[in-house]
């Protein structure tokens, strides 16, 4: 859990973060997360998002920081998670005493104790059942920018129903993880936004409403639950008077309606139509503003968090630095430099070889495995290193630009 604090030029004028590992070993987590023995569920526990709320905001306080100060608030969660509201929850929310930390008031306040999260991957069947409702995979891309993801909330939302409907049941309020953050600050529940809940597989990206086939197809009185969802950057209310009391806000500062971190990205590093954006991390993503998108097989489309009229497509590849390094450390003795040389020593085009390099299976297509073209397309089992190290690098920046011609 990250905070920072920018003053009207846009300085930092302060930062601090939680590790959860580290910081909150008493919820025995590696990464943040657990991961179960079935290796495809992911969860993370809801009351440790809480306590490092408490935590980061009496480490601020401690630091001698100027609460009174802060005109406005907004966060990014990360996209997918979510958080089930026990019923009577709201009360408790709203009159959470300041003289306790959050999460001691909150302790009871969850139908799911442990949230499901961006890297769970155990909802297969149920992402066939929405595909299969809705009328197959494309038709769900239409409407909801994106085919059936096992990671998606909707999914979760319907495995959840079909292994505990009581629990499901016992539910009041289905939040993000970014609308869960804000609800915390709001003291009531906060709806979600565009941009974070077009990774929900629920909501139609055109009409901003939730598509009523594909929340049937989930579970019963989905609707009620969810709330209607707002423009990512509307002003939600003022904080709740618990801040006040306890760290000294002021009561007129104002809640802004949190987003998912890909649209927090995009908004963040200020893109505008036509720009590219591309992250070269453990997995690559590139995401671009786009007025007029065309959903697609692979990829996603969402709500544009700055501009509710237009969108953003954001492509995901899971082989990225992963991959790079791999072949950095069997062609160029672990080098970067090696690496940067072998690179300048080839031609752009490599002399008509290809490579399509997947140590894991790939999201951006579905596809695993090394596979070498030479330049008469024939398969061939090993590139000289220095055409490896090029075709990799050609490789994975032509299934970016390729995959983002197809979303428009």
């Amino acid at each position: 859990l990250k905070v920072i604090a920018i003053d009207e030029h846009l300085r930092v004028i302060y930062e601090d973060n939680v590790h959860f590992d580290e910081d909150l070993p008493e919820f025995k987590t590696q990464g943040g997360v657990y991961i179960h023995s079935d290796r495809l569920t992911v969860t993370s526990p809801v009351l440790m998002w809480v306590k490092a709320l408490d935590m980061i905001l009496e480490k601020m306080k401690s630091s001698g920081f100027n609460f009174s100060q802060v005109r406005a608030l907004s966060g990014a969660g990360q996209q997918h998670g979510s958080v089930y509201w026990k019923k009577g929850s709201i009360q408790i929310l709203k009159n959470a005493s300041s003289e306790l930390p959050l999460h001691q008031s909150l302790k009871a306040c969850f139908s799911v104790s442990n949230s499901p999260i961006w890297m769970d991957s155990s909802t297969a069947s149920q992402c066939s059942a929405l595909e299969k409702a809705v009328g197959g995979a494309q038709h769900l891309a239409s409407v909801t920018g994106s085919r059936a993801y096992e990671r998606f909330t909707g999914n979760q939302i319907a495995k959840i129903y079909s292994q505990n409907p009581e629990v499901y049941m016992q539910t009041e309020r289905i939040s993000l993880v970014s609308s869960f953050a804000a609800s915390l600050f709001l003291g009531a529940y906060a709806p979600i936004d565009y941009s974070d809940g077009s990774g929900m597989n629920l909501l139609q990206i055109w009409e901003k409403v939730w598509s009523v086939s594909c929340l049937d197809a989930c579970a019963p009185g989905l609707e009620e639950k969810l709330g209607c969802p707002v423009p990512s950057h509307s002003v939600l209310g003022p904080i709740s008077p618990y801040y006040s009391q306890r760290y000294g806000f002021s009561p007129d500062c104002k809640i802004v309606a949190f987003t998912g971190d890909n649209p927090a990205s995009l908004a963040g590093m200020s893109l505008q139509e036509g720009d590219i954006a591309i992250s070269l991390g453990t997995s690559d993503t590139l995401f671009l503003w786009i007025q007029e998108p065309t959903p697609a097989l692979e990829g996603h489309i969402l709500c544009n968090p700055v501009d509710s009229q237009t969108y953003m497509a954001l492509l995901c590849f899971k082989n990225g630095s992963l991959m790079r390094e791999r072949i950095r450390d069997d062609c160029a003795s672990g080098s970067w430099d090696e690496f940067s040389k072998a690179l300048s020593s080839t031609v752009a085009g490599n002399n008509g070889n290809l490579g399509f390099y997947f140590d894991v299976m790939e999201i951006t297509p579905e596809a695993v495995g090394i596979h070498r073209f030479n330049r008469d397309n024939q398969k061939v089992s090993d590139f000289p290193k220095e055409v490896e190290i090029r075709a990799l690098i050609e490789g994975q920046f032509m299934a970016k630009r390729i995959h983002a011609e197809k979303l428009g």
